[in-house]
């Protein structure tokens, strides 16, 4: 595997491969032709003819091709915390997962709650040259909970949304202005829902394990409680809501009835509530903690029923990087998070063979619903589309080793886990910007 350099041919024809389009809900044969950064041609297989030095041919033969991955909610650590992650690693990491697109979370030191952080972040992407990033900046200054940030001024510097993620903002009334000077600024409010009154000290989710464990646990109330507050005030204001990592039964039923009522309120979840379950923390596995925590077994069904039934618009890691020395302690001392970028796709095609979605519903949870949600560029393939795309094997199999990831962190439930299905090629504005096996590959 390997970072391809910078200088890429002017065109990229990929042949032989099944497009994958979340817009028409369609797998089809189709050979794509790449030139100046946007896709110029879909194909019938085997219909370009000019082959020349200019030309790339990448055969894509037994493989997916996906619009570019777009993750709405990652952590990539700098400024501030650059032993856990930086942007330049996080893009790596990013790439390799087939994404060519990452909104970035506020919670660095200092909070992203200026100009000058989000023009730092900007600057800091621009120098990696991997793929977009968009900074989220904090709904509060130094997400406190009690003064808002400047939502124009962090608009004008290049967010796109606005989060205290990794806090809850607790003051009913403080969120009721923050998604009013969200609509007004257009960026997007995203909730990280808890509510600190019950979950306060907990580390794991309340139930058996817990009480087994003599873990202090965080029932599913903390988070129901603040789903149900944010769409009352998405109801009372007529402003948009998107709730973050959502983990219970019972908010996928509250997300449910608020888009029967036709309120702007979308959801995101990550992988590891719908793959993993509370029983994970047994042995107390730090690598399995995090917040929300892992729920209970119904939990997880429910999360995939919400997908399922597009009561759950995306899917979203919450890549959250931390060094080994500081998982190594005990349970109640370890740092909330797991990494995500390189596990979220096969983990996502998981549910694809289980019947829980199609490929173009993984790709809409993956791609073009991030997009929407956060009004970005992406999550297409049609012709003068952006050349943002990932070339997937589906049938490649293979066991997750801390050695082979691209993050600066290792923090991860799924090391040494059997995984089937992973990203080979990325590529970014038509640039290949990841390449897993070049010799294997391209041609």
């Amino acid at each position: 595997m390997n970072m391809t350099d910078k200088n890429q041919p002017m065109a990229i024809y990929i042949r032989d491969g099944l497009v994958v389009d979340p817009k028409k809900e369609t797998v089809a044969g189709r050979d794509l032709l790449i030139e100046g950064g946007t896709i110029r041609g879909l194909l019938p297989r085997e219909g370009y003819s000019e082959p020349g030095p200019r030309l790339r041919i990448i055969d894509a033969s037994g493989k997916l091709i996906f619009p570019g991955l777009i993750d709405i909610h990652v952590h990539l650590r700098e400024p501030g915390d650059e032993h856990k992650e930086t942007i330049a690693t996080g893009s790596k990491a990013g790439v390799a997962g087939g994404f060519t697109s990452l909104a970035c979370m506020p919670n660095t030191k200092p909070v992203n709650d200026s100009p000058s952080v989000t023009r730092f972040i900007l600057r800091k992407a621009q120098d990696s040259n991997l793929l977009r990033i968009f900074p989220i900046a904090a709904i509060t200054k130094g997400q406190a909970g009690e003064i808002l940030t400047d939502f124009a001024d962090l608009r004008r510097a290049g967010a796109v949304g606005v989060s205290d993620d990794g806090f809850p903002v607790m003051s009913r009334e403080l969120m009721r202005r923050a998604m009013e000077c969200g609509r007004a600024n257009n960026l997007l409010v995203i909730s990280h829902c808890e509510d600190l009154n019950l979950s306060s000290g907990g580390v794991m989710h309340e139930g058996f394990v817990s009480a087994r464990l003599g873990l202090r646990g965080v029932p599913a109330a903390s988070e129901e409680k603040m789903v149900e507050r944010e769409i009352s005030l998405a109801r009372e204001t007529s402003c948009s809501v998107h709730i973050a990592h959502v983990s219970t039964a019972g908010s996928v039923e509250l997300i449910r009835r608020a888009k029967e009522e036709g309120l702007s309120v979308t959801a995101e979840t990550a992988p590891h509530y719908f793959c993993l379950d509370h029983t994970a923390v047994m042995r107390y596995n730090t690598n399995a903690k995090m917040n929300p925590p892992l729920r209970g077994p119904e939990d997880v069904r429910a999360i995939k029923k919400g997908l399922k039934e597009d009561v759950i618009d995306a899917i979203a890691t919450d890549h959250a990087p931390h060094s080994p020395l500081e998982k190594k302690v005990i349970f109640e001392k370890a740092p909330f998070g797991i990494i995500g970028l390189e596990t979220a796709l096969p983990l996502t095609l998981a549910l694809v063979r289980e019947g829980v979605l199609t490929l173009a519903g993984a790709a809409r949870k993956l791609s073009r619903n991030p997009a929407k949600i956060l009004g970005l560029e992406g999550g297409s393939l049609e012709e003068g589309a952006p050349a943002d795309l990932a070339i997937i094997d589906p049938e490649l199999e293979y066991e997750l080793k801390a050695e082979e990831l691209q993050s600066k962190s290792k923090n991860s439930p799924f090391l040494g886990v059997r995984m089937k299905g992973r990203n080979v090629i990325t590529i970014m504005g038509g640039r290949v910007v990841w390449e897993r096996d070049a010799n294997h590959l391209g041609s």
